[in-house]
């Protein structure tokens, strides 16, 4: 389908040769010979054209008028003014209204023809813009936070009232895996930055020296292999929002460098000697007390003040734990599309070790344990084989010890963290939680096991004389009485 040309020209002659001459480059073209008509065209008939040819001064009036309310109106299009005498204030107003350009007659029609394809360029790239911004809009609304518990309902009614104001920067915290980057995009594109871009950067994946770099932008020769001029993600996010996620992670240097850009609102690329004017959100998001790391030293109180605008704290999984019944069959079914698969059937036993399970890595390793589920689905049935779940052994599959002998099932019911899990806790079972004599008997260190004991939370059972490390250090650095060097079990 051709794309759409609105010729607004009220001399009879040159319109209908400016008409004949763009159909004949591939234009569909729309023909007006005053503001009326084209008025009616664009905010009543809903003509959407990707370049708008118009007269400036027309029988019923001054085109910039009618650009003005279509602008209001959120009609796109790129628009060219041709006009026989034109001012300077007319000039000045059109491009501050944005037009793409402004044209005395009469004009050569090559050079006509080089700024309509410009003008069709540049809108072409700006619908591809609008689009993808409507498509998110659709996705990342508020309802996006699915849940019907009470927890899940207040993060929904905060987030209704963040979309509606015009917040500067706020900071998101929670656990990890609570979702905290869909709430950034729900405020970015439910708010009025949709249009303007959404820039993310986890602070935690870059290095510092060229997290510096990417954040705040270089000029050629700011350093050893600066070889071209580079936009800042700060500069990139210009009218949008900048989401930082895991900026406890941000060196304090860094972190001075970005409180002078929110507080200034301006920029300065490394090497150069000009502050570049930014209006941007700032989101920043973190999994770790963000007072806690004031006080240890490792995070700015002045940052944080000032990027804490508002502070919303998102709840973990094992809070809202009703939220099961809606999050999981929506998960399924986005791994349903993406594999071609048909899981529809969620057994009762699937549930039951859903809802007993407390989702350490909440939402985020709700989604990896349904996505390994449905992959290995071998029909329509949610398959209990692949849940997986730390703690629990499925479709009966136990481990067994037989004297000094332990078999582990690799059959895919035990993950290789349920194993080593078990190993450490049947080693200190048989020792009696000594780590010592236990250490010894799996080949390893008593600092290793230790280490493994306190990461899976294994502890000797109550009532036991130093239950917590079966031999304290003291006693093991000691030769006992009697026995020289050797140590007791």
């Amino acid at each position: 389908m051709a794309d759409t040309l609105l010729l607004i020209e009220d001399e009879a002659l040159l319109g209908a040769e400016l008409a004949r001459h763009f159909e004949r480059e591939g234009w569909e073209v729309v023909h007006h010979t005053d503001l009326a008509g084209a008025r009616r065209a664009l905010l009543d008939e809903g003509l959407a054209p990707l370049v708008v040819l118009s007269d400036m001064n027309l029988p019923d009036g001054n085109a910039l008028d009618l650009l003005e309310q279509v602008r209001e109106g959120h009609v796109g299009g790129e628009w060219l003014f041709l006009t026989g005498y034109g001012t300077v204030a007319d000039s000045v107003r059109a491009l501050r209204l944005g037009a793409y350009d402004f044209l005395e007659k009469p004009c050569d029609q090559k050079r006509l023809d080089l700024i309509v394809a410009g003008a069709a360029r540049s809108a072409l790239a700006q619908r591809r813009l609008d689009d993808h911004a409507d498509q998110q809009n659709r996705v990342y609304t508020i309802d996006a936070f699915v849940g019907e518990s009470k927890a899940a309902a207040e993060v929904r009614d905060v987030l209704a009232r963040l979309v509606e104001v015009p917040i500067s920067a706020l900071v998101i915290g929670g656990e990890t895996g609570t979702g905290k980057g869909l709430v950034a995009r729900i405020l970015h594109y439910s708010g009025n930055r949709a249009k303007a871009p959404l820039v993310e950067v986890n602070c935690a994946a870059l290095p510092r020296e060229l997290l510096e770099s990417e954040l705040f932008g270089h000029e050629v020769g700011a350093f050893t292999g600066a070889q071209k001029k580079r936009r800042g993600l700060v500069q990139q996010a210009q009218g949008g929002t900048l989401f930082l996620d895991e900026i406890s992670e941000l060196e304090l240097d860094l972190q001075a460098k970005l409180l002078k850009v929110i507080e200034d609102r301006r920029v300065r690329p490394l090497g150069s000697e000009k502050e570049i004017e930014v209006d941007v959100q700032v989101v920043a998001a973190s999994n770790r007390n963000l007072s806690e790391r004031i006080k240890e030293g490792k995070f700015r109180a002045d940052l944080y003040h000032r990027l804490s605008v508002f502070e919303l704290t998102l709840p973990g999984l094992a809070e809202r734990s009703e939220d099961l019944e809606q999050l999981v069959p929506l998960i399924v079914a986005e791994f349903n599309a993406k594999a071609g698969q048909s899981v529809r059937e969620i057994p009762d036993e699937i549930w039951s070790a859903l809802r007993a399970y407390d989702w350490p890595g909440n939402v985020r390793e709700l989604r990896n344990v349904i996505e390994r589920c449905v992959l290995f689905a071998e029909g329509s049935t949610f398959p209990a084989r692949w849940l997986q779940l730390p703690g629990r052994v499925e479709n009966g599959h136990q481990p067994s010890i037989e004297g000094d002998v332990l078999s582990l099932p690799l059959d895919g019911s035990m993950s290789l963290e349920d194993m080593d899990r078990y190993i450490v806790r049947t080693a200190l079972d048989r020792t009696g939680f000594n780590l010592t004599a236990a250490a010894r008997n799996l080949g390893t260190t008593r600092q290793t096991l230790r280490y493994r004991a306190q990461k899976y939370g294994l502890t000797a059972p109550e009532g036991d004389e130093g239950s917590e490390d079966g031999t304290s250090d003291e006693a093991e650095s000691k030769p006992s009485s009697g026995r020289g060097n050797k140590e007791s079990d």
